[in-house]
């Protein structure tokens, strides 16, 4: 069981060791500069590149990239049909990171609430929620979403359902876990004591200490989610056209390989340095969380010129 706790950041003086510590480890201040500039993409591009995503360019047709010769969102070249990678790109990073986030969101408030329950309370409920659990991690999480989506079709709200679903059972052992431990502390007997109820104490005094915990494992297991809804887009069994996601951009170049290999080259990159950034950054904030790790970032200095 990985427990992982971030460090509280409430102070300016936390703030500021914790921006000391990202840039002393420059590999994760990259990773961290490459996550914000995409998200200032997914944020303000679709507002500066309007419907250039979706419009059809028959001159431009298999435009190599690296040629401003028609303009610079035509920079990273064009597909098959005359549309701007570079456009396609920011609108697939929106779809593709909107729907990751709410498969995190729904899998850590779900699980999280259900974990809760099975931590705090010994009746026979708490026993079916684990075994439920039980259930959803023997099945291999792409072949469960692969058999749900074939049954039910594809569509993004089938697709967020079925990636919180096969990513619940981490957050219910974690939010378990740490409540079997937080259950037996002071607070809890002196709540009880003075006749506080069981949903009192569980959600009020216990799931914000929980909190940071289930946060942290979102953080981490993201870039999964994105790895596992590429995937889905690409086997056709994710959002269907005319939406698409780096995925689906992915298996529409693939027939291009040899021809114009920039269709799927690039779709492709986006998902690798997204999902590698935020490895890197979650392995960067499990040093700066544990005290024996902590050092390493610490003896870090910058390099004599």
């Amino acid at each position: 069981m990985v427990h992982v706790t971030i460090p509280s950041t409430k102070s300016p003086g936390n703030l500021r060791q914790l921006a000391i510590y990202l840039r002393r480890d420059k590999l994760a201040f990259c990773a961290a500069f490459f996550l914000f500039l995409l998200i200032a993409c997914v944020l303000f591009g679709p507002l500066m590149i309007g419907d250039a995503a979706g419009k059809l360019g028959l001159r431009q047709r298999n435009l190599p990239p690296f040629s401003l010769e028609q303009g610079l969102i035509y920079f990273l070249g064009a597909d098959t049909l005359g549309r701007p990678i570079l456009a396609r790109l920011i609108v697939g990073a929106q779809n593709t990171l909107g729907i990751a986030a709410a498969a995190v969101f729904f899998s850590m408030l779900v699980g999280g609430t259900l974990g809760l329950v099975a931590g705090y309370s010994e009746r026979w409920y708490s026993h079916v929620i684990l075994r439920l659990a039980d259930v959803v991690m023997s099945f291999p999480s792409l072949l469960l979403a692969l058999i749900v989506l074939y049954t039910l079709g594809p569509s993004m709200m089938n697709l967020v359902i079925v990636l919180a679903i096969t990513r619940m059972p981490i957050f219910i052992r974690t939010a378990r876990a740490e409540v079997l431990e937080l259950r037996e502390r002071m607070f809890v007997s002196a709540a009880l004591s003075m006749g506080a109820s069981s949903g009192r104490i569980l959600f009020r005094h216990i799931a914000p200490l929980v909190l940071p915990t289930l946060v942290t494992i979102a953080a981490i297991d993201f870039a999964t989610v994105i790895l596992a809804e590429s995937s889905l887009s690409f086997l056709g069994l994710g959002i269907q056209p005319p939406d698409f996601t780096w995925g689906a951009m992915v298996a529409n170049g693939r027939g291009y390989l040899a021809s114009a290999w920039w269709i799927a080259f690039w779709p492709g990159l986006a998902i690798l340095l997204t999902t590698l950034s935020l490895n890197i950054l979650a392995s960067w904030a499990r040093t700066v969380a544990d005290p024996l790790q902590r050092w390493r970032l610490q003896a870090l200095r910058k390099a004599p010129r």
